[in-house]
């Protein structure tokens, strides 16, 4: 099996930064697109940040500028740098990895236990 384990959450003032952090482990050959997720209440659920194994990003256009979304293939990890946090940034933040499980050779969608992040004015 594969989990994601997430860390990094927190509650930050206007204006303050976080890094979120993404492990993935278990039965893993290997990983292809990496991404970041969050959902605010009452909203749907919407990609934050996304990195191909190659290392090509792209981002929502409310981020973009302020955070960076990073990966370590070696580690099977991703990481989201967030900066210049604003309110409107609060929502719970899920990782999503598509992992080729070493049992079955065929890749599946993962998703983190999510984190919450929240931002005071």
């Amino acid at each position: 099996q594969v989990q994601l384990v997430e860390s990094g959450g927190g509650l930050v003032q206007a204006g303050g930064s976080l890094r979120l952090s993404c492990a993935a482990s278990g039965s893993i050959f290997s990983i292809g697109a990496m991404g970041w997720y969050r959902q605010a209440p009452g909203k749907q659920r919407e990609l934050v940040a996304s990195i191909t194994r190659g290392g090509w990003r792209n981002y929502a256009d409310s981020v973009k500028g302020r955070f960076t979304i990073s990966r370590d293939n070696a580690k099977n990890t991703v990481d989201l740098q967030m900066n210049s946090l604003k309110p409107e940034d609060t929502a719970v933040y899920y990782c999503n990895l598509r992992v080729m499980d070493t049992t079955t050779l065929r890749q599946n969608g993962y998703w983190g236990q999510g984190t919450q992040v929240t931002v005071s004015a």
